[in-house]
């Protein structure tokens, strides 16, 4: 389960490239400025890193990288929630293309896909070591992240808990602060609140109001209104209703000799019925209607109210129902922020929770840090450091925060009875190097990732460290798939597979590209000697390429 197969188009200075790619270990030798570690960069691309248009190759609008890949189990979870369909033997599929603008788009088996979630499924499937890894040695955010990640240390957690004690502290300042101004604010607020509740206005009472008043404002209009109306429908001389009935009794009396009549007579009989009850309706308005001038002026003081305070206040009378809700809500709020023992205690507990989970985060880390310690010590003596000692540091922070409590520094003491110092100021460029060795190969051994990527990380080494460099590297291959872009003859020897990178001249001569081939073992034999040194054609130097190569062969483990 590794990498298949990766493809080039118009790549820095590939101009096309595709390449199968084996289990095992494999490396990627050629001469110095042949690109190497264009396929390295082309990977890291397709797996989600900052796009560039120095990536297309001179000349071309854009570049097109493919990396084929075996599906892990791991893989499941992220496929599912990006809603990527995947078949275990067709793998997955990723591919990137830039632009001359540096403009990019991504896929995952077809399906269009961010940058992100190239990055998100890439951490998971290749797991690259550069060649610059030791400069992360003095970081602490890559002391700290190694350390915890080699410890499968979950620090969400301490994140969490660090932004509530932080989101309960500001409020207990910001509650601690000011108080001048809030109290300001709050005997505004008071005396808006107790101005409008001298009114008490009740929701919808505004509209009521304002019909009850319209009605008892006009009521001898409207009592008129309704007696002429009854007047109309009873009067002693052609009332509606005796007009009506007049004509119903005349057409029934002709209804045995015209049938056409009956559908009149429904019809003015219906009428009768809707004018009957228009009567009864009249009449219980007339009975309970009056003329009440002491309620029509309780309606005018209570509407006078309503309309003073609202141009007090600036907003509509129908406004002032809600506005009032929201000072009182104000006011107890305010009232909350001030409650500080609430708020003290608040902070208190955000805090205590905080120290308890950081001192649990620390003694997962110093118990951690003794293991990666001894791991990666004991790797050091394999690389021609022996006696050396690292040392993983856990000590307090000057300050908490959202990481924890503590400061993760790597401690090394080169030879047998030094004391171990920081790194940076007691290690020189080829300790470093085999340090952060050291660090990869200790670490490398507890990734998930089914694909390792060495990117000359063993620049600086040489001799008996190379051979063990290449043994190591040889080791991790039998379980993982392991491509490490090498320098060292010694490391090129104990690969499973070889890949030579070189250059050629394109077209004209005016350009030239980069390409890579597998090489056979006869092919390995000339380019490990090339790496020798010397003159590579000489007998003695690929008797010693051979010899290298046998004794690669004897150790392997069966």
């Amino acid at each position: 389960m590794a990498l298949r197969r990766i493809a080039l188009q118009d790549f820095v200075i590939v101009q096309a490239l595709d390449l199968d790619v084996h289990n095992g270990f494999t490396v990627l030798t050629g001469e110095t400025g042949a690109g190497k570690s264009i396929l390295v960069d082309a990977l890291q691309l397709v797996m989600g890193a900052r796009a560039d248009a120095g990536f297309v190759r001179e000349g071309c609008s854009r570049t097109d990288i493919t990396a084929h890949f075996d599906i892990t189990p791991a893989l499941a979870p992220l496929l599912d929630e990006y809603g990527i369909e995947a078949d275990a033997e067709e793998g997955l599929l990723l591919r990137r293309l830039i632009d001359s603008q540096g403009k990019s788009r991504g896929w995952i088996n077809g399906t269009p896909a961010t940058a992100t979630q190239l990055r998100a499924l890439g951490s998971l499937l290749v797991d690259i070591h550069g060649q610059h890894a030791w400069q992360s040695l003095i970081q602490p955010a890559s002391t700290r992240a190694l350390l915890d990640g080699y410890g499968r240390i979950d620090t969400a957690p301490i994140r969490t808990l660090w932004q509530q004690w932080q989101a309960a502290r500001e409020k207990l300042e910001q509650a601690t602060q000011g108080q001048e101004q809030r109290q300001q604010e709050r005997e505004r607020l008071q005396w808006q609140v107790a101005e409008v509740d001298k009114l008490s206005p009740q929701a919808d009472e505004w509209p009521e109001l304002n019909s009850e008043h319209q009605r008892l404002a006009h009521a001898q209009q409207l009592l008129d209104a309704a007696g002429t109306a009854l007047q109309a429908l009873e009067g002693e001389q052609h009332g509606l209703l005796d007009t009506l009935h007049t004509a119903v009794h005349a057409l029934q009396e002709q209804e045995h000799i015209e049938p056409a009549f009956a559908e009149w007579i429904a019809l003015l009989a219906s009428s009768q019925t809707q004018l009957e009850e228009a009567q009864r309706g009249l009449h219980s308005y007339l009975n309970r209607t009056e003329l009440d001038p002491d309620r029509l002026a309780q309606l005018d003081q209570r509407l006078s109210g309503w309309i003073s305070l609202a141009r007090r206040f600036r907003v509509q009378p129908e406004e002032l129902t809600a506005t009032w809700n929201s000072w009182q809500q104000q006011l107890q709020e305010l009232d909350a922020a001030e409650d500080l023992e609430a708020l003290q205690q608040a902070e208190q507990s955000a805090r205590s929770t905080y120290q308890d989970e950081a001192t649990r985060l620390t003694q997962l880390r110093q118990k951690a840090a003794l293991q990666l310690g001894q791991s990666i010590t004991e790797a050091m003596q394999q690389l021609g450091m022996q006696g050396g000692r690292f040392v993983v540091d856990v000590a307090p922070a000057p300050q908490p925060a959202s990481h924890g409590a503590d400061t993760i520094d790597f401690l090394v003491a080169g030879h047998a009875g030094s004391t171990p110092r920081p790194i940076a100021k007691v290690a020189s460029g080829g300790e470093l190097s085999r340090i952060a060795l050291a660090i990869a190969v200790t670490t490398s051994q507890l990734g998930t990732a089914p694909t390792l990527i060495f990117d000359e990380v063993d620049a600086g080494v040489g001799g008996k460290v190379a051979h063990t460099v290449g043994q190591l590297m040889q080791q991790l291959g039998l379980d993982r798939q392991v491509l490490a872009v090498t320098h060292l003859p010694q490391v090129a020897a104990c690969a499973d597979h070889h890949l030579r990178v070189f250059k050629t001249a394109s077209g004209a001569q005016t350009a030239t590209v980069s390409s890579a081939e597998m090489l056979a073992e006869a092919e390995r034999l000339h380019e490990i000697a090339r790496m020798l040194g010397g003159d590579a054609e000489s007998a003695t130097t690929l008797a010693h390429a051979g010899e290298m190569l046998q004794q690669a062969r004897a150790r392997t483990p069966a």
